[in-house]
């Protein structure tokens, strides 16, 4: 696609992100030996893409604000327009050397995401949105799927680690949807997830506790794609709230609407 020069100026950095990213990954498997040695490691092949996207975005574009996972919310004198931006999202395939993890950057334009990139180095995805301009896969123009019938779908979601507040909530809605559909996905990486509903590969997401950084991008999307989303509660605001649910526009409302049901 013949993207915006704001949009080209996201694939390159997230492209170049992507390149440290894949040197640093193929070093994973030399530091399973110890867990705090491999934490450390990713954590600064994380820090240092996100200071290459940040470099690269910010030198082309100053006045803008800036979110980032590991750095941060900064101002910009234009504040209008913001960066938002996850260098590595799913971390944790990163961490055990599984080919899963995303490079996600949006620019949000008074309030709403306008474009949006999610680049899958190990298998040199390139998910794009801009508004207006549809959303495509590398090359190929991509859309969500038209399955109509929850028998015949599967979801994706995040299932909450450690002691998080929301496992009984997301325990909860397993219990509503497995019954109902063709079944669901666990991937690890939030971007992912929501590209491949863009891409027609999953018929809907769903999931809580959330960065903006982690569905900025996937956001613009999917609604390019021909999906819906919105917060996980109607009314609420996904980016604000974390929580939300996206789908193609004919399971929308049912998908929705089991999520939705009175506890």
């Amino acid at each position: 696609m013949q993207g915006s020069a704001n949009l080209n100026l996201m694939i390159k950095a997230a492209r170049r992100a992507g390149r440290s990213l894949v040197k640093d990954f193929r070093e994973v498997e030399n530091l399973q030996v110890s867990v705090k040695g491999a934490g450390d490691f990713v954590s600064r092949a994380d820090t240092a893409a996100e200071k290459i996207i940040r470099d690269e975005l910010m030198a082309a574009r100053p006045t803008y604000g800036w979110l980032g996972e590991e750095t941060g919310a900064a101002a910009g004198t234009d504040p209008t327009r913001r960066w938002i931006v996850d260098p590595l999202d799913g971390t944790t395939n990163f961490l055990h050397g599984l080919p899963h993890w995303a490079v996600s950057i949006a620019l949000e334009h008074k309030g709403e995401i306008v474009a949006g990139v999610v680049f899958d180095p190990s298998k040199d995805e390139l998910f794009v949105a801009e508004k207006g301009q549809g959303a495509w896969m590398n090359e190929s123009r991509i859309r969500v799927s038209g399955r109509r019938a929850m028998a015949e779908a599967i979801f994706a979601t995040g299932v909450p680690f450690g002691a998080k507040k929301t496992l009984p909530a997301m325990m909860r809605d397993l219990a509503r949807l497995m019954p109902a559909t063709a079944g669901v996905r666990r991937w690890g990486a939030a971007a992912l997830d929501l590209a491949y509903v863009a891409a027609g590969r999953l018929d809907g997401y769903w999931e809580r506790e959330l960065g903006a950084w982690d569905i900025a991008a996937g956001i613009v999307l999917v609604k390019e794609a021909g999906g819906f989303v919105e917060g996980l509660r109607a009314g609420q605001e996904a980016l604000e709230t974390g929580a939300l649910v996206a789908a193609n526009a004919e399971l929308f409302a049912p998908f929705a609407k089991v999520l939705r049901a009175p506890e």
